[in-house]
C-alpha cells in the first residue's frame, strides 16, 4: 500500500531533505513546476495549435510553482498571462526567486482578469497545501469561472483547469474545503474551487481522498520531484502513518502473508477454513444475515450458519442450501453453541433488530472472544450506553459503522461535530472502544487501537457510486467474518478488514450500475479466480 502524507508531514521531508543537503527548495520548486507541465501535456495533448495560459499564482511557494510553470510553457511557444495575488515584495525567498525569472508582465488576481481573452489552460497555483482560512471570494469567483465568464472567447474552445497541489481552499488533511460558512449551509460549497487534473508531489495526501478532496481534484496525479523514499513496512506501521489500500491485481503486497496465499483454499477440511455463524433477525428480517452469509461463504470460509430465533427458522430453511441453519433462541442458546470452539467467527447486527435482545447476544458473542464483526443493529443497540459496549469489547472485534452509526457511539466524534479529519476521528474512536473501527463511505477509514490506520478510497478511476445500495454494508460485515475465519493468526486485522473493504468495492466495479446487494457475493468467485492468474 502508498503511504499518505499530512500536510505536517509533507513539510517536515521536504524541510529534512533541504537540511541534509540532498536538495534545495529552488530545485524542489522547478521540478515540481516542470511536473505539472509534464502531466498538462500528457493529459491534454489535444490542446490548440497557438495555446493560451492563464497562470493564478498566489502568495506562497505554491505561486512560486506557478510562476515556473508559466515560464515553462511560454518557453514552448504558449500565450501565458500571469495573476498574482498578494504582495511580490512578501514571497518567500524561493518564490521570489522565480517570480523574477519570469519576464512577463503579472496583473493582479481579481474580476479583472476575466475582462481578457479565455485561456484554453487554467492553472491554481494560489494556495497550497498550506492553507488556513477562506480563501477570497474573488479569487474564488475566477477559479471556478466557465469560458463563459470571460470578455473573449474562441469558436469551439475548452477550459482545462489544473491544480497545483491541490485546488485552492482545500485542507489536505480533512478533504474539506476552507470556509467560513457552518458545515452543511447551503453556501458551503460557494468558495470550493474544482479543479479537471490535480498534480501532487511525491506523495499523495490525506485530503486528496477524503471527503470532498476527490470531488474538487477532479483527476489526481502524484509525480516525484526529487525527494527520497523512506522505506518502511506496512506489518510495522506507526501511529502517525495512514496507507492508501491500492493493491493491485498482479503482485499486490496489501500484506504478503493473506494477499499472496490466503484467497486461495488449497485443499484441507472444511473446518479448515472457519466456521462462520451469522446471527439472524426475526420473522421478515432474515434478508441481512443471509446475504451477509453467503458472502463469508463466497470469499472462502468453510462453514456458514445462520442463527435466527425458532419463529423464523422456516422462513430462512426456504432461502438457505449451503448455508447451514440453527435456531437460537436467546443469548443463553447463543452461548451453548458456542461451546463448539470449532465456530471461530461472528457476525452479529445486520437485521437483527435493536433492543435488549441484541444487547444480550453481543455480550454473550463477546464473552467467548471469538472474531466478531458488530454492524448496524448490534451497534444501534447501545446508542444509550456505549461505554457497556466498549468495556466487553476484545482485541478480535472490528465495528462497521457508517456515519450515523457512528455518531452514535461517538457523538463527539461525528461528521456534524468533528473538528479533525475523519482518519483522526476513526484513530480515536478505536482507541477509546478497544476494537477496529472500519467507518464506512467513499472514503473508507479503517484503524486500530494502537493507531494502525488505511484508507480505502472509492473515488478518481476505482469509483463505484452504484454500491451505494440497501444491504452492501451486510455484505461487506459478512466478507470480513469470513476473512477472520479463515486467518484467526492474521497479524494485522486493519490489513485483513482492508482486503475485505477492497473485494467488497471491486465485486461492485465488476457488477456495474444496475447492482443489488445480492449480486455482489456472486462476484466473489471471478475477481478470486483472476487473483489467482
Amino acid at each position: 500500500m502508498t503511504e499518505l502524507l499530512t500536510t505536517a508531514q509533507m513539510r517536515a521531508v521536504e524541510a529534512t531533505e533541504i537540511a541534509a543537503g540532498n536538495v534545495t527548495g529552488l530545485a524542489l520548486m522547478e521540478s515540481a513546476g516542470a511536473a505539472v507541465v509534464a502531466a498538462v501535456l500528457e493529459e491534454w495533448p489535444d490542446i490548440g495549435k497557438t495555446p493560451r495560459a492563464l497562470v493564478l499564482c498566489g502568495p506562497g511557494n505554491n505561486g512560486g510553482d506557478g510562476y515556473v510553470v508559466a515560464r515553462l510553457l511560454a518557453a514552448r511557444g504558449w500565450a501565458v498571462t500571469v495573476a498574482a495575488l498578494g504582495d511580490s515584495d512578501r514571497l518567500p525567498s524561493d518564490a521570489a526567486v522565480m517570480r523574477g525569472r519570469w519576464t512577463g508582465p503579472v496583473a493582479v488576481l481579481d474580476d479583472g482578469v476575466l475582462a481578457g481573452p479565455a485561456p484554453d489552460l487554467m492553472v491554481d497555483a494560489v494556495f497550497g497545501i498550506g492553507v488556513t482560512r477562506p480563501i477570497p471570494a474573488a479569487v474564488a469567483r475566477v477559479l471556478n469561472a466557465t469560458l463563459s465568464e470571460f470578455a473573449q472567447v474562441m469558436p469551439d474552445q475548452s477550459l482545462r483547469k489544473v491544480a497545483v497541489d491541490c485546488p485552492s481552499g482545500l485542507d489536505l488533511d480533512t478533504g474539506l474545503p476552507v470556509l467560513d460558512l457552518p458545515r452543511g449551509d447551503p453556501q458551503d460549497g460557494a468558495r470550493a474551487v474544482r479543479a479537471d487534473l490535480t498534480v501532487t508531489f511525491h506523495r499523495a495526501k490525506c485530503g486528496h481522498y477524503l471527503a470532498q478532496g476527490p470531488a474538487l481534484c477532479g483527476k489526481l496525479r502524484v509525480v516525484p520531484i526529487g525527494l527520497r523514499d523512506r522505506e518502511r513496512s506496512f506489518m510495522h506501521a506507526i501511529a502517525d502513518r495512514v496507507w492508501l489500500v491500492e493493491p493491485r491485481m498482479h503482485g499486490a503486497d496489501l500484506c504478503p502473508r493473506i494477499w499472496a496465499a490466503d484467497l486461495r483454499k488449497d485443499g484441507g477440511h472444511k473446518y479448515d477454513h472457519g466456521h462462520v455463524l451469522v446471527m439472524a433477525g426475526g420473522v421478515g428480517r432474515g434478508g441481512a444475515a443471509r446475504m451477509a452469509a453467503r458472502a463469508a461463504l463466497r470469499v472462502g470460509a468453510g462453514l456458514v450458519t445462520v442463527a435466527p430465533p425458532p419463529a423464523a427458522l422456516i422462513e430462512n430453511a426456504a432461502r438457505l442450501d449451503a448455508i447451514m441453519l440453527r435456531a437460537c433462541k436467546d443469548a443463553d442458546a447463543l452461548t451453548q453453541m458456542l461451546s463448539d470452539e470449532r465456530i471461530n467467527a461472528l457476525v452479529l447486527g445486520p437485521g437483527l433488530g435493536g433492543g435488549a435482545r441484541t444487547r444480550d447476544l453481543v455480550a454473550a458473542a463477546l464473552g467467548a472472544r471469538r472474531a466478531t464483526v458488530l454492524d448496524a443493529d448490534a451497534l444501534t443497540s447501545f446508542t444509550d450506553d456505549p461505554a457497556q459496549l466498549f468495556a466487553a469489547l476484545h482485541d478480535r472485534v472490528v465495528l462497521t459503522p457508517h456515519e450515523g452509526e457512528f455518531a452514535g457511539l461517538f457523538p463527539d466524534l461525528g461528521f456534524r461535530l468533528r473538528k479533525q479529519s475523519k482518519i483522526d476521528a476513526v484513530r480515536q474512536a478505536a482507541a477509546r472502544s478497544g476494537a477496529v473501527v472500519l467507518l464506512k463511505g467513499e472514503d473508507t477509514v479503517i484503524a486500530a487501537p494502537d493507531g494502525t490506520c488505511a484508507l480505502h478510497s472509492a473515488s478518481f478511476d476505482r469509483a463505484a457510486p452504484w454500491l451505494a445500495t440497501a444491504g452492501a454494508g451486510d455484505v461487506l460485515a459478512g466478507i470480513i467474518a469470513g476473512m477472520l475465519a479463515r486467518h484467526a493468526d492474521a497479524q494485522s486485522l486493519v490489513s485483513l478488514v482492508a482486503l475485505a473493504a477492497w473485494l467488497h468495492l471491486e465485486a461492485a466495479r465488476s457488477f456495474g450500475p444496475g447492482l443489488i446487494a445480492e449480486d455482489l457475493p456472486e462476484e466473489i468467485p471471478g475477481l478470486l479466480s483472476r487473483l489467482a492468474m
